[in-house]
């Protein structure tokens, strides 16, 4: 490969806040039991505000950047699915941003630091346009990403880096009140939790619903307990769980203690998670059984703990979310987790962390929705053959390395094609301008004019391959001249992006595959048995 347009790199071009508000309304028991049997299924559990729907209040973030994909007919999402990031955080506030009493952070047995801002529970939930099933996807809390600005960091303290950043520099301006820097410093936690989330898993959030520790023991207690089961007696004196092996009904705290536990499993977090999935099925399984949804005082103490610790995003009309749902059957509600490639990993300042290959996340998240292709609306249609191309160009590409060159007149145009070509999730090595004189038009160049990837690539961007016995076979180089008409990027992107998206995340662990956890849904006449 010829060094001679490495140097050379184009160089992209350079309120008052709102409170948060409250949403009221009726439900009616048949909507509401199918929108529980979806929601109802995290330490966040959407099923927390849609009950509070018959209390009074639940409150609402303004302000947020969601369903970046774009809105179809009736609600329907087009990239075929509603998501929904379910947050579930360590805040000793409730929602209205009130301390809680002493008594309340003992129940939580998660001790009493002040100016916690973790979120430790981290869900997309997919539920396809058709409301035919849901998928509950966990992302571990140990996850480790690169959030620009800030660095490598795990997933669970994005959002408490931007809270306090935003937080800074509203105190520094001393023009608000504390309790506007603090909704507004929030707001500003939870937009970028969601683009880290977005950029992550590859998919856009159209809902966004948070709770904190205390609603997760209210609503537990408000059931009357959740049944578990161990397959092993455990002692752990970090989240105080302390339970002999088999079936059993945990309260509020006692269930607390059972799906924050980590420390002594096998599989650490991510046993952890799979507790948590058990769990929320169990949940699942009691608010739908007789004598739950039908009982006056445990929906009096559900709307309850709504009202005291469920933020959703403004806005979201959830009952007639929840008419999509009515038919979806318990055993359509499934669990599942992202794909890790390490649970042993090392972050940059020795931290142990969990690696992952987004690329590979992406893939997952598109193999979750499983809808009919006869029912499909033609967008879908129209999606699913847009993705049936991408996967046929990246399965050409897959061992290739490419370098695009900007050889003609307009500033920004390899950048913009990198872009795009970054996007259908192909390796990008450099971007960089062409030394001048050398290209007259634009190509894909190869060692071989009969590479396959080479013919392949050419052919989606509109150009001829041209050969140069230099380049071994691993390298392609596109060029783009004044005639370029090809597909282009929104916004050019340069080296230093790539580069800093490029580098590997962490330092994966040495411990080998990661074995898949046990498949777990709503649907069966017991708990799952779990470690």
């Amino acid at each position: 490969m010829t060094n001679r347009y490495r140097n050379a790199r184009e160089i992209q071009a350079p309120p008052v806040p709102r409170a948060e508000t409250a949403q009221a309304g009726p439900a009616f028991l048949k909507t509401l039991m199918a929108l529980l049997a979806v929601l109802v299924m995290g330490v966040s559990g959407l099923g927390y505000f849609s009950v509070g729907r018959i209390g009074n209040e639940v409150t609402s973030s303004g302000k947020l950047e969601l369903g970046a994909s774009g809105k179809g007919t009736k609600g329907q999402t087009l990239d075929g699915a509603v998501d929904i990031l379910l947050v579930g955080s360590d805040s000793r506030s409730d929602a209205q941003g009130n301390p809680l009493t002493p008594e309340e952070i003992e129940q939580l047995r998660a001790g009493d630091e002040e100016g916690i801002d973790n979120t430790d529970t981290l869900m997309v939930i997919r539920i396809p346009n058709d409301g035919s099933s849901a998928t509950a996807i966990s992302i571990p809390r140990d996850t480790y990403v690169h959030e620009e600005g800030y660095g490598n960091m795990k997933i669970n303290g994005v959002y408490g880096v931007h809270k306090h950043a935003r937080e800074e520099e509203l105190v520094a301006e001393g023009k608000l009140t504390d309790r506007q820097i603090q909704l507004e410093a929030k707001r500003a936690g939870r937009q970028g939790l969601i683009r880290a989330i977005d950029k992550l898993t590859g998919v856009s959030i159209d809902h966004y619903a948070e709770v904190g520790l205390l609603g997760f023991v209210l609503l537990t207690d408000a059931v009357g307990g959740v049944e578990v089961c161990l397959n092993e007696p455990v002692e752990d004196e970090f989240s105080g769980a302390n339970f002999p092996a088999g079936r059993q009904t945990l309260n509020g705290a006692d269930a607390l203690s059972f799906v924050r536990q980590r420390h002594g499993l096998p599989r650490g977090d991510l046993d952890r998670i799979v507790r948590q999935q058990a769990y929320m099925a169990s949940l699942v399984n009691k608010v739908l059984a007789a004598g739950t949804l039908t009982n006056p005082s445990k929906l009096s103490d559900m709307g309850a703990a709504v009202e005291r610790s469920v933020v959703i995003d403004e806005g979201w009309d959830v009952l007639s979310f929840a008419t999509q749902l009515q038919n979806l059957a318990g055993g359509n509600v499934t669990f599942t987790t992202i794909p890790v490639t390490s649970i042993d990993g090392v972050g940059d300042y020795g931290e142990s962390i969990v690696t992952v290959d987004k690329h590979e996340v992406h893939r997952f998240m598109k193999t979750l929705l499983g809808e009919d292709d006869q029912a499909q609306s033609a967008a879908d249609k129209k999606k699913a053959a847009e993705d049936a191309k991408d996967e046929a160009l990246r399965s050409a590409l897959a061992d290739k390395s490419l370098h695009v060159l900007n050889a003609g007149t307009t500033p920004g145009t390899a950048g913009r094609i990198a872009a795009h070509l970054h996007d259908k999730e192909l390796s990008i090595s450099a971007i960089a301008n062409a030394e001048p004189g050398v290209y007259t038009k634009s190509q894909v160049v190869a060692a071989s004019a009969s590479d396959p990837a080479a013919k392949a690539l050419a052919d989606y961007l509109g150009v001829s391959v041209t050969t140069n016995a230099g380049l071994d076979s691993q390298t392609l180089i596109v060029v783009a001249h004044d005639d370029y008409q090809g597909p282009l990027g929104d916004q050019a992107i340069d080296e230093t992006d790539l580069q800093a998206e490029r580098d590997e995340v962490g330092q994966p662990g040495t411990a080998g595959a990661v074995e898949p956890g046990p498949k777990i849904d709503a649907g069966g006449d017991g708990p799952r048995c779990v470690n």
